[in-house]
């Protein structure tokens, strides 16, 4: 099947009343023991959280907003795959394949789209296409193992064949970085350069010897994930389907699993160094990202992700290097803020880097302009 049909969002009234339910009949745990976030979301705000959602929250008005955009799905390989295709009225501009990762989704994108589609200077248009990662969002769930990193490429790049885009640039930061990073990989030839916001690759022989402050900037940032951060990838990638029963279960156990990394991910520490979530993403985008995963009941689905691509080559020779044209933005509060020269060891063919003074992980969500920017600049030194 080649079709590709249209697609809108068309939440029913019983699936609003589940949730209704579900939410009000929430049991919570007892309240965490430090008066800070070191044990995970605090019950105060997770509560505040479930009564806004409960009695605020405007989801007929979300679904309409994204329903603006031009939705579509079709079958890849057995699997329905989900995607934004907004055209630029420039019918020169460069088609540009953008990732989410997790636990983000297509919602990361909503304020960037418009703007590279329709830039005040046309000759910087994109035409913009945004697929859900499968088993994400509203993009099918896979029934059989091999959905890894490097199968998601080649799907990407046949859907972007059947879109009818001869040449085109990709771009993705958490697992859309590894996606991207392996559709530059694996190179069968549309793909004409990238852009990762999240570039992955190890310190140099250098680094480890005699580490520069950069460097050291980077180890620390890899010693906390590894110590504090990362116990979600740790279950996602050995016992998903455990993990799955309480996120498809339990509303406020999704969206704990969830917001607690915009947290720990965001540039989200105001003026006087407090940190919360929603001083980098607003409630309702926070609620929106979530909604993705209830809605589409995708917690276990999104996280055999991690099953199928860790310990893995991501679609290609490992120790072969991307020798497509790359762009690589490092925003200061990502995971790992990657130097350059550990980056170089992947990424044969630097065109573009640059590294921000503000914003984190989820950079379209939380800096679109800066995002926005930061593509122009990169993709005017590959058309």
């Amino acid at each position: 099947m080649t079709d590709i049909q249209p697609f809108r969002i068309d939440v029913s009234s019983a699936e609003m009343d589940d949730l209704r339910r579900r939410l009000e009949a929430t049991r919570w745990p007892d309240r965490e023991t430090p008066d800070d976030w070191s044990q995970g979301l605090p019950l105060a705000y997770a509560k505040e959280l479930r009564d806004y959602w409960l009695n605020d929250y405007d989801w007929p008005a979300r679904e309409a907003h994204y329903n603006g955009f031009p939705q579509f799905k079709t079958s890849i390989d057995g699997l329905d795959v989900h995607f934004i295709h907004r055209r630029s009225t420039n019918p020169d501009a460069l088609p540009i394949l953008i990732t989410h990762g997790w636990p983000g989704s297509v919602v990361e994108f909503r304020k960037v789209i418009d703007p590279l589609v329709e830039p005040t200077d046309l000759a910087d248009a994109f035409h913009v296409i945004c697929p859900s990662l499968p088993g994400y969002g509203f993009s099918g769930k896979p029934t059989e193992t091999g959905w890894g990193v490097g199968k998601i490429a080649e799907v990407w790049d046949t859907l972007m064949q059947r879109l009818g885009y001869e040449r085109y640039v990709a771009q993705g930061g958490d697992w859309g970085a590894a996606v991207t990073t392996a559709i530059a990989m694996q190179n069968r030839g549309p793909c004409a350069g990238i852009h990762v916001n999240m570039p992955s690759a190890g310190p140099t022989p250098e680094a480890r010897e005699n580490p520069t402050e950069r460097d050291k900037q980077a180890f620390a940032g890899g010693r906390y994930y590894n110590e504090w951060g990362a116990g979600y990838s740790k279950q996602q990638s050995t016992r998903p389907q455990t993990l799955g029963y309480g996120l498809v279960d339990s509303p406020m156990g999704q969206a704990a699993w969830i917001i607690e990394k915009f947290l720990e991910w965001t540039d989200c520490a105001d003026a006087d160094g407090n940190k919360h979530p929603e001083n980098a993403v607003s409630r309702d985008d926070l609620l929106d990202n979530v909604m993705f995963y209830w809605l589409t009941a995708t917690g276990a689905s999104s996280a055999r992700l991690y099953w199928e691509s860790f310990n893995r080559t991501f679609g290609g020779d490992a120790a072969r290097k991307v020798e497509l044209p790359t762009g690589c933005s490092i925003f200061p509060k990502e995971i790992v803020p990657t130097p350059r020269s550990w980056a170089e060891q992947r990424y044969g063919n630097i065109v573009y880097w640059n590294e921000l003074d503000k914003g984190g992980h989820f950079a379209a969500f939380e800096q679109p302009d800066l995002f926005v920017d930061e593509l122009r600049k990169c993709f005017r030194l590959m058309r």
